[in-house]
């Protein structure tokens, strides 16, 4: 009996509050909220931004600009007075011309922006590569520098034909010196000793 009584407690929220309020479920992802704002690719809108203004920075644009301008101008000046939409002092020019400048300028910081962080990421990819390329030099250098002394120690061909050459000399020198001694070889002498020892 006391049992059910404390399932029950836990089963009913206490408090005014907790019964007011929905509980949340932990395991299940939440609804996504509504936007007011209307949502857009950055990516898309960055690459629609660099094209903008690569084509704001050309000669081409310049020239087109000027030519709308003229084209504005001379409609207004020269054409019959109930076709012209802009008199004199072209203050809807104006208008455009600023709004024009309005959105070049953030379309350009954009861009340069997104130039800027291309830039950093590869500058970081080359600092990386340099490190890699200062390590490997590090390596081989140091891989040469023991080779140098490896071969240091050993004996090379001119080494052993000069000891020859020497040998050869020193052999014919007693040989001339003492033609009725034989020559003893080291090997000789070697057998010779070890024959004393024994």
């Amino acid at each position: 009996m006391v049992p059910e009584r404390e399932n029950a407690r836990e089963r009913t929220p206490s408090g005014a509050t907790a019964a007011s309020r929905p509980r949340t479920r932990l395991d299940q992802p939440l609804p996504p909220r509504r936007r007011f704002l209307p949502e857009y690719d950055p990516e898309a809108f960055g690459r629609l931004s660099e094209r903008i203004a690569r084509f704001l920075g050309t000669g081409r644009f310049i020239v087109w600009m000027t030519v709308v301008i003229i084209v504005w101008v001379a409609w207004n000046i020269l054409a019959p007075s109930h076709l012209r939409f802009d008199e004199y002092p072209f203050i809807f020019l104006t208008l455009m011309l600023s709004l024009q400048a309005s959105y070049a300028a953030p379309l350009i910081l954009l861009a340069q922006n997104r130039q800027d962080d291309r830039d950093r990421v590869n500058l970081e990819q080359d600092r990386k590569q340099n490190e890699r390329s200062i390590a490997d030099t590090e390596y081989l250098t140091r891989e040469i520098a023991a080779l140098r002394m490896g071969l240091g120690e050993v004996a090379t061909r001119d080494w052993i034909r000069s000891e020859l050459q020497d040998t050869i000399k020193e052999m014919e020198e007693r040989q001339n010196g003492h033609r009725h001694d034989p020559v003893v070889l080291p090997a000789e002498r070697s057998r010779g000793r070890d024959a004393d020892d024994r």
